[in-house]
């Protein structure tokens, strides 16, 4: 600062005592790089507008004169030009590319200087500075920069990236770069992005080596993990040698992002071939131009001929935005001293940077107004993509509506929209992971005990390892919804899933895919996707068939023994009954034929049971029988009746397992199932049976060497769909995490790859596999052969007392009646008797008679014997 203060003393000294001698015309003065090309632009469209202004005006003499100055790009000359433009040449505005910083210190020198209105053509307007309170005449011919940094924040938001890295050139003693960083700070805290250390590079003409310089700087970027790089500022030479080093470097290839401001992406219209192809997959915003006007038209064809004509070593001829704005600052310069023309002393200065900042104006850039000393409308800025000889626009982003048509390749069918570094077509990570170079080894549980979920087999024909299930198939399905191409190879792993999270925390593993329960202590050492499966630990014991399903359910209430004993006791207890009342001589209970007594008989046996049977029993003894009998059919109808009841209300029998009870229970042996069974549960470790695969599972409960068995849910989804008529759940379930995929803590797969497992989700594509693979397991069609169907019935053992009861008091009568019988038909049945045992008698004579002469027989035909 003391260097520039005695700089302007001494100018003073030699320069203020001629002033009084210049003309006093209106001038108006410029203060330009004229050795770039932007300033060379600028020079001419500077030069065509005073021209224009003094045609349309018609008044040539009194016309404002144009006096430019060439900065040569050094601060400081550029500080000395506009001094000697204010004090020598006394004009009556100047501009020119001043910064905020630059134009505050020329104010400072006196009440003149102070109130001269310069109107920056810098590329971007500063929000706020300390300064303006003693800088009132400072005009920006541009856009806040508060706007610029809204819409890179826009592009990083859209595509995800969680962390960038500025780039910028720092070209001038007073620098507003850290205002810059700031700004762009606070922009991306509202996408959730983070700014990481910058690169920041001095002018190129004050490095001895500028190619080794940035060599070296982007060799330390291209060290670290972050791969989205903003170029905020920079001379165009220096952005040129950038990219140019970039490629070199292999930073233009896949993985990396970069994104370049307007004032640099205004420059691809005017540049070499070989730079653009240096910048192939960049993107950039530029502000959008209603370049299809009549007056823009007029004015781009004058530019190429003057351009042409004044350097015709130039190839490309195109205004940029840099030579529109400074086309249109110079109409409005021309423009307001027309309306304050009249006025000399220092008052007119202040009038005439009122009329510039109320001027309005339809310029070639677009409309032209200053609010708060920047342009008033809000711009539109075109989003570009670098590729082959130019670029393609690809959206429109404002800061009052966003991207118009969303097309940034966000979504899978856009992403042939995008031209990314190294040709891609999928959206960068923006981040290097530490296995850069060879693809992300994921590990997989290769013992678990539910291979439909991860299956692990080798084929020694091919020497090849195949990975196969569920899982599989869901990271697989998530993995293409990424926008961008993740390499990855699958480890299987035989240790326990504990030990595959302690792998993948010690940076051993890149990540885990399978079943995998997400469990609060893991996430101390892994970060867990969105769960792909809701899980919770549930308890599936064996079941007893469902009998509602029967025809014929009353006949479950009695066993079938139980039924046979109830008949045979129904048809002795009633023919005791009828052969009592039959010996006494009860008239009622005599039948003409055979059939007659048995139908008669079997009535009687059903009437008798609801007292609604016609005979007259007279007989006390056949009284007894039905009494006894009775009493045994209520007793026995009632638990008929309970029973019936029992099974129509419950259809099955559920058995439930009591946790303080003495019985085994299994579980999965790699599974963290047995922790929580002790740890949260109670159980006593020598209760649990530990299982390695869904079928040990039926085996020990046939067996009976558990009685029951918890499982996650999807695992006991996967036991019932093939064991469907064994096996059922009981009880609550105990809510746990969910199934989900494993990655190192920090990793940026983790929300990618749970954002893509969203969208699997609720495409429905999980329900799909989740369904194909219970399908491939069910055969539920049909019952097992092997499979018999437990009695549920009353058996006969809990009527016994009263079966003896009622069966002596039956046999006690029936013998009673058969001697009655004997007694009251003695002779006859004696006479019988004795003719039976007559024919007996002569039946055993004749018997014995055929065998004596079967033996003499035989003695006179035995061989070799004499005759006599």
């Amino acid at each position: 600062m003391r260097f520039y203060t005695c700089l302007l003393i001494l100018f003073t000294v030699f320069h203020l005592g001629n002033a009084r001698n210049y003309s006093r015309n209106q001038y108006v003065g410029g203060v330009l790089d004229q050795s770039s090309h932007i300033g060379r632009e600028q020079k001419i469209a500077m030069e065509i507008a005073v021209q224009e202004f003094c045609r349309i005006g018609n008044d040539i003499c009194s016309c404002p004169s144009l006096i430019l100055k060439d900065s040569k790009g050094n601060p400081s000359r550029s500080y000395y030009e506009v001094m000697d433009l204010m004090i020598t040449r006394q004009v009556k505005a100047i501009i020119g590319t001043i910064s905020p910083q630059e134009a505050t210190l020329v104010s400072e020198f006196d009440k003149v200087t102070k109130n001269i209105p310069i109107i920056s053509l810098a590329p971007t307007a500063t929000s706020s500075f300390p300064e303006a309170v003693t800088m009132p005449s400072f005009v920006q011919m541009s856009h806040d920069v508060k706007i610029h940094m809204q819409c890179i924040a826009a592009i990083v938001g859209h595509f995800r990236w969680r962390k960038v890295t500025p780039i910028y050139e720092d070209h001038t003693t007073f620098s507003s770069s850290p205002g810059l960083l700031t700004l762009l700070s606070d922009a991306l805290q509202v996408v959730d992005t983070t700014v990481e250390l910058p690169l920041v590079f001095p002018p190129l003409h004050s490095l001895s080596n500028p190619s080794i310089y940035i060599e070296k700087e982007l060799t330390k970027l291209k060290m670290k993990e972050n791969r989205v790089f903003i170029l905020l500022k920079s001379s165009p030479a220096s952005c040129f040698l950038l990219f140019e080093k970039a490629k070199q470097l292999g930073m233009m290839e896949k993985g990396y992002a970069w994104i370049i401001s307007d004032d640099i992406s205004s420059l691809l219209d005017s540049v070499d071939q070989s730079v653009i192809l240096s910048m192939q997959g960049v993107i950039g915003f530029k502000t959008n131009l209603a370049d299809t006007s009549e007056r823009f038209e007029n004015f781009k064809l004058q530019f190429r001929k003057r351009f042409r004509r004044k350097y015709p070593d130039e190839e490309y001829l195109n205004p940029s935005m840099h030579a529109l704005r400074a086309y249109d600052a110079t109409s409005v310069a021309m423009k307001a001293i027309q309306v304050s023309k009249g006025s000399s002393n220092s008052t007119s200065s202040v009038n005439l940077f009122e009329t510039i900042t109320h001027t309005k104006l339809n310029g070639v850039s677009g409309d032209i107004s200053f609010k708060d000393g920047k342009l008033a409308h809000l711009p539109t800025f075109r989003i570009i993509n670098v590729i082959g000889r130019s670029y393609r626009e690809i959206d429109f982003w404002s800061p009052e509506f966003g991207f118009f048509n969303d097309n940034l390749g966000s979504e899978e069918e856009n992403l042939n929209l995008i031209y990314w570094p190294g040709g891609i077509q999928r959206i960068p990570t923006g981040m290097a992971m530490r296995n850069e170079g060879r693809p992300l080894k994921i590990g997989v549980p290769a013992r678990g005990a539910f291979k439909q979920f991860v299956n692990v087999s080798y084929d020694p024909d091919t020497n090849e390892t195949h990975v196969t299930g569920f899982s599989i198939k869901v990271f697989e399905a998530a993995a293409k919804k990424l926008n961008y191409s993740l390499s990855y190879v699958f480890i299987p792993y035989y240790g326990s899933y504990d030990d595959m999270v302690a792998d993948i925390h010690n940076k051993t593993l890149d990540g885990g895919v399978g079943d995998t329960e997400i469990m609060a202590d893991r996430y101390e050492y892994v970060e867990f996707s969105q769960p792909y499966l809701d899980s919770g630990l549930v308890i599936v014991v064996p079941v007893k068939p469902n009998i509602m399903k029967e025809r014929f359910i009353f006949f479950y209430a009695f066993t079938t023994k139980l039924w046979i004993i109830l008949l045979a006791m129904t048809i002795g207890t009633v023919s005791v009954v009828w052969l009592n009342e039959h010996v006494h001589g009860n008239k009622e209970f005599v039948a003409t034929s055979t059939f007659e007594y048995v139908s008669k008989m079997l009535w009687f046996a059903v009437s008798v049971l609801s007292l609604a049977h016609r005979e007259l029993v007279n007989n006390n003894l056949s009284r007894l029988v039905l009494a006894t009998w009775f009493c045994v059919n209520v007793i026995v109808a009632a638990c008929f009746t309970a029973t019936l009841s029992s099974i129509i209300t419950i259809s099955k029998i559920q058995p439930s397992i009591n946790l303080q009870s003495s019985a085994f229970i299994g579980c999965n042996r790699n599974s963290f199932i047995i922790h929580y069974l002790v740890n949260v549960l109670h159980f006593q470790p020598e209760m649990i049976r530990q299982i390695s695969s869904i079928d040990d599972y039926d085996v020990a409960f046939k067996k009976k060497e558990i009685s029951a068995a918890f499982f996650v849910a999807p695992h006991a989804n996967v036991f019932l769909a093939k064991y469907c008529h064994g096996y059922e759940k009981i009880g609550h379930t105990y809510k746990l995490g969910g199934f989900g995929f494993m990655f190192r803590t920090g990793s940026p797969l983790v929300d990618d790859i749970s954002r893509a497992v969203l969208k699997v989700t609720q495409s429905g594509d999980v329900n799909t596999l989740e369904k194909s693979m219970l399908d491939s397991l069910s055969n539920c069609s049909r019952l097992p052969e092997d499979q018999s169907r437990d009695p549920v019935g009353l058996d006969p053992g809990l009527f016994t007392g009263l079966f003896m009861i009622s069966g002596s008091i039956s046999a006690f009568v029936f013998f009673t009646a058969l001697a009655r019988v004997v007694i009251n038909h003695r002779d006859p049945i004696q006479k019988k008797v004795e003719l039976i045992t007559a024919r007996l008698g002569a039946w055993w004579t004749t018997l014995l008679r055929i065998n004596v002469i079967d033996r003499k027989l035989n003695i006179e035909l035995t061989p070799n014997q004499p005759v006599a």
